[in-house]
């Protein structure tokens, strides 16, 4: 028997997922169970655009940036919430990205956010 997602399915799940928790905060490690471990400085969530899910996988269709960082860090993990401010934590990954230093911009490009689920094979 097959494991994992059909396409169609995991296309549904993630589009659900992405529309219920656009708001990513940053971290210094993982963000725990429930995401508030290892919080960056920076602490403004900024709220994520997303493409429709294909082939099992999301991706974002504009570039997320924070100017003005709050802090000198390494940004390692990113979590996912339901709201700008409180809300519900949805999902963490990690965070590919170069240190940062107080008063720098962070950008992360169109396309360089990404969810996949697991296919059916």
């Amino acid at each position: 028997m097959a494991e994992g997602f059909g396409v169609a399915g995991a296309n549904t799940a993630l589009d659900a997922v992405m529309s219920a928790y656009p708001w990513l905060k940053l971290h210094i490690g993982a963000p725990g169970v429930a995401g508030t471990s290892n919080p960056a400085v920076e602490t403004t969530r900024k709220q994520v655009s997303w493409s429709p899910a294909s082939a099992g996988a999301g991706t974002s269709s504009a570039q997320v940036q924070w100017t003005n960082v709050a802090g000198s860090e390494d940004y390692t993990y990113g979590s996912f919430w339901s709201a700008s401010s409180g809300g519900n934590f949805g999902f963490s990954g990690a965070v590919t990205a170069n240190a940062v230093a107080a008063g720098d911009t962070f950008t992360i490009a169109a396309g360089n956010v990404d969810l996949t689920l697991s296919l059916a094979s």
